[in-house]
């Protein structure tokens, strides 16, 4: 069974900076690690994913040009450097793991484990 395990989030003025990360238990089977978030009255949605290998990321628009999803290898963790904080990214922030490479990239359903999310709040 793979634990998923978030830190990092808290409450920033807009145009700061937050950094989430999540430790996972093994890498064994896992391909691709991401981020997802959901907002009050709003559907999950994918914020940015990286492979285990390192060698692929993908991002929402809404996030591109300031959140970076990167790879700590050697402490099996993911980090999501969260630059120029705006209200609309408040919401609830999920790691998530996915066995193998399948299936499109934002879509939930496609991950088989979840951690327990972490809150961003950004204020005006």
């Amino acid at each position: 069974q793979v634990q998923l395990v978030e830190s990092g989030g808290g409450s920033v003025q807009s145009g700061g900076s937050l950094t989430l990360s999540c430790t996972t238990s093994t890498y064994s089977s896992i391909g691709y690690l991401g981020w997802f978030r959901q907002a009050p009255g709003k559907e999950r949605e994918g914020v940015a994913t990286i492979s285990t290998g390192g060698s692929s990321t993908f991002y929402a628009d809404a996030v591109k040009g300031r959140f970076t999803i990167s790879r700590i290898s050697a402490r099996k963790t993911v980090t999501l450097q969260m630059n120029n904080l705006k209200p609309e990214d408040t919401a609830m922030y999920y790691c998530a793991a996915k066995r193998g490479y399948g299936g499109i990239w934002y879509e939930p359903s496609t991950y088989h484990y979840w951690g327990q999310g972490t809150q961003v709040t950004v204020s005006s």
